[in-house]
């Protein structure tokens, strides 16, 4: 590769990482001007008088009825117990589909999980309120859990490691007197730690930025996400204070900012894996 190549390419590069950037920048430098400034239109990324009032006034729960820190523990508690689930029960699904050459009817599950990725989620959005409203559950937090516990996505991914781990293994395992639960825990699941990862972060971030459901499964501030609190407060009387919003947004990005950043290794790991195989 040329020198001028190169050069383009992380000029390039670095011209999609501004993009990126440049809103969250704007975020915090309105998270962090008075509501005067922040209404003023100016595009000035530093602000001429930065104020932490905003975050004060949010964390401790002066700008709304219910404290944000309720939210984000809300968010928390939905986002880590939901990605669990997904991961228990989608890694085995697709330890199922891809090793147990016993199992009926393997290939049809397989096309049906395949198909199932092809149905946008809005169609399954009123008829899973109305289930979840006939039972009794909403706004409690099993609403806010159960819609999240199992996935295509994530058992077609696994299924992709499962199907090109080596046999010789499995067989050998076999040989020791090892069951299929035992090979599924004690040599898959510990061989799949990057893939699990991967999938984990994805689903954590699904399940913690999503903001439709919980806005229409909850109707009490308390069981309020972080998301649905804010898409409530930038609907009422903080329609117009961007800096308590997007302290508010700076506030609920963490989070998510953390966990991507401490899961970053596993997850170029598992893309360097696939890329390998």
């Amino acid at each position: 590769m040329s020198k001028f190549r190169q050069a383009m390419l992380i000029l390039l590069a670095a011209l999609l990482a501004a993009l990126f950037l440049l809103p969250l920048i704007w975020m915090l430098s309105t998270s962090l001007k008075n509501d005067f400034e922040a209404l003023a239109g100016q595009m000035n990324f530093i602000p001429k008088k930065p104020t932490f009032e905003n975050y004060i006034q949010g964390l401790s729960g002066e700008l709304m009825n219910v404290p944000i820190m309720r939210w984000i523990t809300n968010s928390l508690s939905v986002g880590i117990i939901g990605t669990a689930i997904v991961l228990f029960i989608d890694s085995m699904a697709a330890y199922a589909l891809a090793r147990l050459s016993d199992m009926p009817f393997r290939k049809t599950l397989f096309s049906m999980f395949i198909a199932s990725l092809m149905i946008p989620g809005v169609l399954t959005f009123l008829p899973m309120y109305m289930e979840f409203n006939g039972l009794g559950l909403i706004n409690t937090y099993a609403a806010l859990v159960l819609p999240y516990t199992a996935g295509a996505f994530g058992v077609f991914l696994l299924y992709q490691f499962f199907i090109s781990f080596p046999k010789e293994i499995e067989e050998a395992a076999r040989i020791d007197g090892a069951n299929k639960w035992q090979i599924y825990t004690r040599i898959l699941l510990p061989a799949s730690v990057s893939i699990m990862v991967t999938l984990g972060i994805f689903t954590f971030m699904g399940i913690y930025n999503d903001f439709v459901w919980p806005l229409y499964a909850t109707t009490s501030p308390e069981m309020r996400t972080i998301t649905a609190g804010i898409a409530l407060m930038s609907q009422g009387s903080y329609t117009q204070a961007y800096g308590k919003l997007m302290a508010m947004t700076t506030i609920a990005t963490l989070p998510v900012l953390i966990i991507f950043i401490a899961g970053q290794r596993s997850f170029v790991r598992a893309i360097t894996q696939s890329a390998i195989k």
